[in-house]
């Protein structure tokens, strides 16, 4: 029977061997349905703690934040490095903590980068915003400087909103939530909550935001009646500021951001209140308020945002991505010009928090669900 054994053995060994090489190959990845065809779900890396915000270095690593505090390298092969130094004390409560992260325009001369996060106060805590210098080899944060805190600071662990978007003069949009239990606050121009904020990199404002001088406003506003924007993105062509925002039982959505101008909340909304189910604010819509370009009921929703400009999955240029929570999933939304034409959904199963496109063409993800970087390749 010898004879027999070996070749059985020898066999069971290179059958082994050959699903090991499959599985590192990136050939047993999940696959994915989409319209483009198959789609491999590739995990890049893995071991985080909730991760809510992906940044691209030059050199091909990814920068990551994570919610309960810690910001990290991670290699183009995975790999974690411990946690950067210096990073400031977050209010790691309910949906608060360290959240999004960006390069400065100019990282290349100046290795600074911008992060927000909810930062503790004696009364609670509100929406900050830090710039600091990288050290990679020594892996820690210098000359951390706040430069922009809600003037809001009330006690409550959600809505922070925290997504951080350059535009293309160098001024940077700040997205800022209406801390739940104070959404009449996002109508008030005196107030913080529920606005997104335009500011110079130094914290001042720009001469030419929309409420520059007007009495009662404050000056950083650059439009209000928001309720938690948590994907923000500027539009590749036209260089506008695209957002969407959480909606409560319903009425998630997607805005085109313009200067000085009212999204509604909570007077106008597709939502309705959680439990009851009842009618919040006046209505749908109303003449001085910006309609949203398209909206979600039931909510799926929405965190982490990003227009496809890349050649990887050609059938999908143009289309605007965005990550889901409740759902556990990632849409497509495809645009003729400012319209939504069609949705298409992908079906991840997981709790996707931030959406980038990488230097590769290929569209990253935030598995919160799991704490990992998954990738999207064509199969």
């Amino acid at each position: 029977m010898l004879p027999f054994r070996r070749p059985l053995v020898a066999a069971a060994l290179v059958s082994a061997l050959g699903l090991a090489l499959h599985s590192l190959s990136g050939f047993a990845e999940p696959l994915v349905r989409s319209e483009a065809g198959p789609v491999k779900v590739a995990v890049i890396a893995q071991g985080l703690e909730i991760p809510w915000s992906l940044a691209f270095l030059p050199d091909g690593r990814m920068l990551v934040t994570e919610r309960p505090g810690r910001m990290r390298v991670v290699s183009p092969s995975g790999e974690l490095s411990a946690p950067l130094k210096n990073v400031p004390k977050v209010h790691a409560k309910g949906q608060g903590g360290l959240l999004d992260v960006v390069l400065s325009p100019r990282f290349a001369d100046d290795r600074t980068i911008f992060f927000s996060y909810a930062e503790p106060t004696e009364r609670g805590a509100h929406t900050a915003v830090a710039r600091a210098t990288l050290d990679l080899e020594g892996l820690s944060l210098g000359d951390v400087k706040v430069i922009f805190a809600q003037h809001d600071d009330p006690p409550g662990n959600n809505h922070w909103g925290s997504r951080l978007v350059f535009d293309r003069d160098g001024n940077l949009y700040v997205t800022l939530g209406d801390r739940f239990d104070y959404r009449d606050k996002a109508q008030d121009l005196g107030s913080h909550l529920g606005k997104i904020v335009r500011i110079r990199p130094d914290g001042s404002v720009p001469p030419d935001n929309p409420y520059v001088g007007k009495a009662g406003a404050l000056p950083e506003i650059w439009s209000y009646g928001h309720r938690n924007v948590q994907g923000a993105a500027l539009h590749p062509e036209t260089g506008v500021l695209w957002v969407h925002e959480h909606g409560p039982q319903g009425g998630d959505e997607v805005n085109i951001v313009k200067p000085g101008r009212n999204y509604g909340w909570p007077v106008i909304t597709h939502g309705r209140e959680y439990g009851t189910g009842l009618k919040i604010g006046e209505g749908t819509e109303r003449k001085d308020v910006e309609p949203s370009i398209h909206y979600w009921v039931p909510s799926i929703a929405p965190s982490g945002m990003a227009f496809y400009t890349g050649d990887a999955m050609p059938k999908w240029k143009g289309s605007l991505f965005v990550g889901a929570l409740k759902i556990r999933l990632l849409a497509r939304l495809a645009l003729d010009g400012n319209r939504v034409t069609h949705e298409e959904r992908l079906d991840l199963g997981k709790r996707i928090r931030d959406v980038r496109q990488g230097p590769d063409g290929k569209l990253y993800l935030l598995d919160e669900s799991d704490g990992r970087i998954l990738r999207l390749d064509p199969a």
